[in-house]
């Protein structure tokens, strides 16, 4: 028992490609697991001891509710002794939908709306002056005070600014014995079937009483009344009109303006939340953006005619009643549909995008008589609004998402909140202002507060903003000074995702729990890694169990215990090949050893490269915190965008520079951030962007099926003399179609079973044995090996297997030289590690034939990379530089960013101190740079290599 208290103890760990391991690891210590990517670190770390830990938890509940959770499947492990309660970290686990902000995950923008509903000040929207309420008795002393011995009229406001005749409401108040109404400042006597013009916008005030102010107890008394009956039917606001001068002044027991008499429901926090309906603009349902239709994208090509199909969401002509609409317009403003959509009169593209109903009179030449015709058409614009508005179907709302953009939201201005809200204040912001502001700004603005608010409303606020403070605290001590409360949590990388779930464990301050972190080092730099590593040691010393999977340098030398999972990948993996502190790791033979002793290293160049003395220039960009950046871009060079969290680095290329070649070459539709010119376009004839989203969601989706190589090897197969003799074509082949693939598994290759209290099982198809094809598709061999037979190879065995194709040969050979020749061509995607999905897309883009013009974009490639693995990446990058393309990385890994021809550094700082060129160059000259945090960190590095490089 003494072990258990010490020790998590892992026996017989078999999931995915472990090797029957025992592994025991220490408990309230800092864990590193690491080694190859694909080697079963993962498998270690999240499907063995993290999936045990949340079954462990399920079972504790009863089978009734069991039942609506799902059961875990057990991992494949004989027994885990010694287990907390476990959390994990991973990279994707931030919720995807629009209305989640980093706000609303940290839990501070809950914070926040409590104190705007608790001590805040209320302003008018109309006139700007301070809101007003009062209670009965105030109300009632404040009427005797104003208007001692004048004639005065108490109102009921019923009716404000709106259309209508009113004859219903006016019967309605004669009915309740009342005789006066006021309409649109002018008292007059309710008559029998009285109306008013309905088209035009009037304000009806009940008169409940007409009397003169004196200090009498009989006079006290009926005022008293009717200021109770105002407020029943004023709905909680009165007026009192002076009868003489005919001013009015307005009373509310909520918050109301003193001058307009506009009035706002007590705040309440749902009044400051755009989740609520309560809280939200009623103009974009509180997202901050809308869709709407943008033309360009109806009619791309203007130099096409309407029959050739000008207008993309309607192709070209058919026999149909929309097109018998257009060509009755076109009868009407005097064009034919084959003329160029360019030359049509305006006045008919209006009523074709916006729709209209008209009727007009043609003359008939062949029977001398005038013909009448009748148009009635939605318009192509307002079509597409109402089908992406209205419509049940997600695939229909899908399609008309294709023509429409994204804009913020006039009403809301992007704040996302009703109009009201924003009018709340402390200290001269709004939640919204305070929203925008990045988390330094917004931790100086809580510090200055206790100065700018009276007694009441410190005493309300102190504990809210101390527990902000403390969010906001450990926050900045992950690196995440940068961003907004506003954020939306789907533009988060992977890294400030988790490193946010991070900073909110941090604050829940458990004890005894087992955190497991993926790479949470993901899209820091080097200046930042020290935080990190201090935020985890914290959560280690107040008595948790820290295991991080990680290849970061520091992370290693910074843990307790170290674990190195491999040799090498997937199948000849899965071992662990050395354990111990930092210190003993370094004196094994094992890979990860050798680069952290030094005796192994990824090479720099012994020269760096000239490029081809073109450069592609963008000038003035200055979407989110660029400072009207102008970026020269060396071609045939290798370039590393380089800088702090946050500094702007994917703002400059993801959002300003890709969309802006996208465009350009492939008609790409998202919109760039702002910039002023581009120049060098002509230097280059494609652009790839290399991402770390998975390669697909399905595990029906393979490596095969994303490069594209298996519709190859179908294509093959179905060349076989026997398969056409049976008249078999390539889909015969795919376990997706019916015909080939077994019908009892639908192509998957196991069937589930449903077990009401206990986990699915999922069992191997008695059917065709697992193998997803019929046994008419299996007898289909090529040099004796069925189609099930070939998914079933590594890459490694495939290249062997196929290497006199030439077609299926190139495909398969860019995988192995990517570095995953263990993997299977039918391995489903989902099991794949990030970095071996980022690989496949890497390979599937090296196999098309490169023009020596490309432009390649990659976004943090090292993720999820070993430095061996790096080592095979910078290889396969560098043959492409080799042959005249272009590669751009955005990186923060030193072993990249030292190997790069030329850098670009972007900084000083994250947020709005970032966004300005710190310094450009090689390596080398960078270094001499004195402000850069790069510089200082990449000038360590280069000084700890052996040998000099010329530059």
């Amino acid at each position: 028992m003494a072990k258990n208290d010490e020790f998590i103890e892992v026996l017989g760990a078999r999931v995915h490609n472990l090797k029957d391991i025992d592994v025991s690891i220490p408990r309230e210590k800092l864990v590193v697991i690491t080694g190859l990517s694909g080697s079963g670190k993962s498998s270690l770390a999240f499907d063995t001891i993290y999936a045990e830990g949340q079954r462990r938890y399920i079972e504790t509940f009863s089978a009734y509710a069991r039942q609506f959770l799902g059961n875990l499947e057990r991992p494949d492990v004989d027994k885990i002794e010694g287990l907390s309660p476990v959390i994990a970290i991973e990279q994707k686990t931030t919720s995807k939908s629009p209305r989640s902000t980093v706000g609303t995950i940290t839990e501070i923008y809950d914070f926040l709306r409590l104190l705007y509903a608790r001590a805040s000040d209320a302003y008018s929207y109309k006139t700007g002056e301070k809101m007003v309420s009062y209670n009965d008795e105030q109300i009632q002393s404040l009427i005797k005070e104003e208007f001692k011995g004048k004639k005065v009229s108490i109102l009921a406001p019923v009716i404000r600014s709106r259309k209508g005749h009113y004859r219903e409401l006016f019967e309605q108040i004669a009915k309740q014995g009342f005789v006066k109404v006021r309409v649109d400042g002018e008292v007059i006597d309710i008559v029998k079937g009285m109306r008013i013009d309905r088209y035009k916008t009037h304000d009806i005030e009940m008169v409940i009483d007409r009397l003169k102010i004196t200090d009498t107890e009989e006079n006290d008394k009926r005022l008293h009344e009717s200021i109770q009956t105002a407020m029943y039917h004023g709905d909680d606001v009165l007026m009192v009109l002076e009868n003489d001068t005919n001013e009015v002044r307005y009373f509310s027991r909520t918050l109301m303006c003193p001058t307009s008499g506009i009035s706002y429901p007590t705040p309440e926090p749902n009044n400051f939340s755009f989740n609520s309906p309560k809280g939200m603009c009623p103009n974009c349902k509180g997202l901050g953006k809308l869709h709407e239709v943008n033309l360009d994208k109806i009619v791309p090509d203007p130099s096409l005619s309407i029959k050739k199909g000008a207008l993309a969401p309607h192709g070209p002509q058919k026999s149909n009643w929309i097109f018998k609409q257009l060509d009755l317009i076109a009868k009407r403003y005097g064009f034919e549909l084959t003329d160029p959509w360019k030359s049509i009169p305006e006045e008919a593209k209006e009523l074709i995008f916006h729709g209209g109903n008209s009727s007009f009179d043609v003359d008939s030449k062949t029977l001398g008589i005038k013909r009448n015709y009748k148009i009635d058409f939605e318009g192509v614009a307002t079509f597409l609004k109402n089908t992406y508005d209205k419509n049940e179907s997600k695939s229909l709302r899908r399609w008309a998402k294709e023509y429409m953009d994204k804009v913020t939201c006039p009403e809301c201005e992007g704040s996302r909140l009703r109009k009201e809200s924003l009018y709340f204040k402390v200290n001269e912001k709004n939640i919204a202002e305070l929203a925008q502001m990045d988390i330094v700004e917004l931790d100086e603005w809580f510090q200055s507060l206790p100065k700018k608010l009276n007694e009441t409303q410190w005493k309300i606020a102190s504990e809210i903003v101390k527990e902000v403070q403390t969010r906001l605290g450990f926050l900045v001590d992950v690196g995440l000074t940068y961003l907004a409360l506003d954020r939306s949590s789907k533009s988060l990388s992977g890294g400030e995702a988790q490193r946010i779930r991070l900073a909110t464990q941090i604050g829940s301050q458990l004890v005894g729990v087992l955190y497991i972190l993926d790479e949470p080092s993901i899209g820091l730099h080097q200046r930042d890694n020290q935080k990190l590593i201090h935020s985890l040691v914290s959560l280690r010393d107040i008595g948790n169990s820290v295991i991080v999977v990680e290849h970061d340098k520091e992370m290693i030398e910074s843990a307790d215990h170290v674990i190195d999972i491999g040799p090498a990948a997937g199948k000849h993996g899965g071992q662990i090949v050395s354990e111990g502190t930092p210190t003993e790791i370094l004196n094994h033979d094992t890979l990860t050893a050798a680069y952290l002793n030094g005796s192994k290293e990824i090479e720099v160049p012994e020269k760096r490269r000239e490029g081809n003395g073109k450069t592609l220039t963008l000038t003035g960009a200055t979407g989110n915190n660029l400072k009207n950046v102008t970026a020269k871009f060396p071609l045939g060079k290798m370039i590393g965008v380089t800088g702090v969290s946050g500094s702007g680095k994917s703002t400059l290329i993801n959002e300003t520079l890709y969309p802006i070649l996208n465009a350009h070459f492939f008609n790409g539709v998202k919109k760039p951030m702002p910039y002023k010119t581009i120049k060098g376009l002509k230097h280059i004839d494609k652009v790839i962007d290399i991402n770390q989203s998975p390669i697909g969601r399905t595990p029906r989706s393979n490596p095969a099926t994303y490069t594209g190589v298996f519709s190859e090897i179908r294509s093959l197969f179905a060349k076989i003399p026997e398969a056409q003799i049976r008249g078999y074509k390539p889909g015969r082949f795919s376990f997706n179609v019916k015909a080939g693939r077994c019908e009892t598994c639908k192509g998957a290759g196991l069937r589930v079973i449903e077990m009401n209290f206990l986990p699915d099982v999922y069992v191997e198809c008695e059917a065709c044995q697992g193998k997803r094809f019929t046994r008419e598709t299996l007898e289909i061999r090529y040099k004796g090996h069925s189609i099930y037979d070939v998914l079933e190879m590594t890459i490694n065995e495939a290249c062997e297997f196929f290497e006199h194709i030439p077609k299926i040969y190139r495909k398969l050979k860019t995988i192995r030289d990517v570095g995953l020749g263990y993997i299977t061509l039918g391995q489903q995607s989902t099991t794949l590690s990030g970095g071996e999905a980022q690989r496949i897309k890497l390979a599937t883009e090296l196999s098309k034939r490169d023009t020596g013009n490309t432009f390649y974009i990659l976004d943090e490639p090292t993720t999820g990379l070993h430095f061996e693995d790096i080592r095979v990446l910078m290889q396969v990058l560098n043959k492409l530089v080799d042959k005249g393309n272009t590669v751009l990385i955005i990186e923060h890994n030193l072993d990249v960013i030292k190997a790069v021809d030329h850098i670009i550094d972007i900084g000083p700082e994250g947020g709005k101190d970032g966004g300005t060129v710190m310094v450009t160059g090689t390596p080398e000259e960078i270094i001499k740079d004195k402000k850069s945090y790069t510089a200082h960190f990449l000038k360590k590095e280069l000084h700890s290599l052996p040998h000099k490089i010329e530059s």
